[in-house]
């Protein structure tokens, strides 16, 4: 006798569906408000990932997000699991990083009510709807595959940014009606702009005399494409920190994430034509309130928004970075241009920023050479809200896209070590670094415990450790207030990393420091290196 088919409920369902669209991993804290969730995830696989905070959950999801370019996934309990994770949701939309944050709320009857009841908020909707492409509350079951399918929708077809669903407990309980776990909607992809627009766009390309390129987060599929573009108008390719590595950083062309320093900025203003691909042109990227850029200005994008923003353009193209660009190479006349200009121009700059840096920097400096010289070359890298790390960005050259993580726009601290995570389970035959100040790792040092239960490839977090909020403090002294706050009296971190299970080094020197990254990255799990900054002079 066959056994009977107990009903899917809908959190049943909903995990078989997720499971149908490729999500291979969920990133969360089981809670009394997400079991029906929980009940779907054995036999579905996905493996879930135990956080040690909700705001790790959202941060580690974020990092898988970057590496492996599918979106993360969360699963929440209403109330404080929403806000606690409410700002690696924030920093996602500054970002563009595709999330799906799956909630749980309360009763149908309740919501909205202030009866009181567990985890209760007024409207959690509204908790989110600021910092997502949308949050939306399911209903009923059968509004669950069309909140996904529309999700995806996002992820595939839009700008990414993360999507927030809330299911009242009672809905996530319930048997659905139907089994709609198998019903993945695909949509059509991000197309291109008009033929007009990009006949003339190749034109006023082929015509400019001193082109340069801008590349963003939003080219990360497009960098062969750029590569080739670049050598055909001799254009130096700059990026923004999301496009770090869009160029091997032995190309020619390779201006770098450069724009937030002098050197890039005076040369990017000799630029008659500037081409920016898939990049909002925020000033998190440059650190200076407006470009110097002196000539024409085409965006690439599919945000249509931005073509008319802080920086108007005088073509927009709307459409997928990768495949516009391969149809503007389509229209370019054929043969490269001489690069000797180009390449002078930019082994210059690169030169200039390294002998223009200050006495801070160029310790920094010492400690990125080193990194450099221990990191495989397929190693992820994620960096927290640190001096380090920002002398990083514009200074350590990323050998490959995705390959370095940086919490840019919304710049919040304690990114560096739950996105570290994330990325390795996103590429899981990688192995990485985490670059991190002793202030941010505070925040969240509590994901050690989540990094050595799951991780099997090595985890370098290097603690950059100058007993201050070293940035904050800087910046008092050179506004003349007192440094209140910036001075914080730190635990033992060596025995705090031996407490949760890591594999320790305190080097003394940069010579001992390029040993302990070189060690670490020969074993496997997580190794905590704390380099304080007296060793680094």
């Amino acid at each position: 006798m066959m056994p009977i088919q107990k009903t899917l409920t809908a959190g049943q369902a909903l995990v078989r569906l997720l499971a149908n669209y490729g999500v291979d991993h969920v990133f969360g804290i089981p809670g009394v408000h997400t079991l029906e969730l929980y009940r779907g995830l054995p036999g579905s696989g996905i493996r879930h990932v135990l956080a040690r905070h909700e705001q790790g959950a959202g941060f580690m999801a974020d990092g898988y997000a970057r590496t492996s370019g599918k979106p993360g996934v969360c699963f929440l309990i209403t109330g404080p699991g929403v806000t606690n994770a409410a700002t690696a949701i924030g920093q996602a939309h500054a970002d563009s990083v595709p999330l799906l944050v799956i909630s749980s709320v309360n009763h149908s009857d309740s919501l909205g009510k202030g009866w009181g009841c567990l985890h209760e908020t007024q409207d959690q909707r509204a908790i989110t709807a600021p910092i997502t492409a949308f949050s939306a509350l399911a209903l009923s079951p059968e509004d669950l595959p069309e909140l996904v399918a529309r999700a995806f929708a996002v992820f595939e077809s839009e700008r990414p940014r993360p999507v927030h669903l809330s299911i009242p407990l009672d809905v996530l309980a319930a048997p659905v009606a139907r089994d709609w776990s198998g019903e993945v909607a695909r949509r059509p992809g991000r197309g291109l702009p008009a033929a007009a627009v990009l006949e003339e766009a190749a034109e006023r390309l082929a015509a400019a005399e001193r082109p340069m390129l801008i590349a963003g987060g939003g080219a990360l599929e497009a960098g062969a494409v750029l590569a080739a573009l670049s050598e055909r108008l001799a254009a130096p390719l700059f990026t923004s920190v999301a496009g770090k590595g869009l160029l091997p950083p032995e190309a020619p062309l390779n201006a770098g994430a450069s724009l937030c320093t002098e050197p890039g900025w005076e040369l990017i203003a000799e630029a008659d034509l500037v081409l920016a691909v898939g990049t909002e042109m925020a000033d998190t990227d440059y650190w200076r309130e407006r470009l110097p850029l002196t000539g024409e200005l085409i965006r690439v994008d599919i945000d249509p928004r931005k073509f008319n923003d802080f920086y108007p353009c005088a073509l927009a193209l709307r459409g997928d970075a990768r495949a516009t660009l391969e149809a503007l190479m389509e229209r370019l006349p054929e043969g490269t241009r001489d690069l000797t200009a180009a390449t002078r121009a930019v082994a210059g700059l690169r030169a200039s920023i390294r002998e223009g840096h200050g006495p801070l920097q160029r310790i920094h400096q010492a400690i990125l050479d080193r990194i450099a010289a221990a990191l495989p070359a397929e190693a992820v890298v994620s960096s927290d809200m640190t001096q380090l790390a920002y002398t990083g960005n514009y200074a350590f050259a990323s050998r490959t896209p995705r390959g370095w993580l940086h919490p840019t726009g919304y710049g919040t601290l304690g990114y560096g070590l739950p996105a570290g995570i994330g990325a390795l389970l996103g590429a899981p035959d990688h192995p990485g670094l985490v670059i991190v100040g002793d202030g941010g790792f505070l925040y969240t040092v509590q994901e050690l415990a989540t990094a050595v239960e799951e991780l099997e490839a090595p985890l370098v977090v290097l603690l950059w450790n100058n007993d201050a909020l070293g940035q904050i403090r800087d910046d008092m002294q050179a506004l003349d207030i007192d440094p209140l706050g910036v001075l914080p009296r730190n635990p033992d971190f060596a025995a705090l990393g031996r407490a949760f299970g890591c594999a320790v080094d305190t080097p003394r020197d940069l010579d001992q420091l390029e040993q302990a990254l070189c060690d670490g990255f020969a074993r496997p799990g997580v190794t905590l290196i704390e380099l304080k900054h007296a060793c680094a002079r």
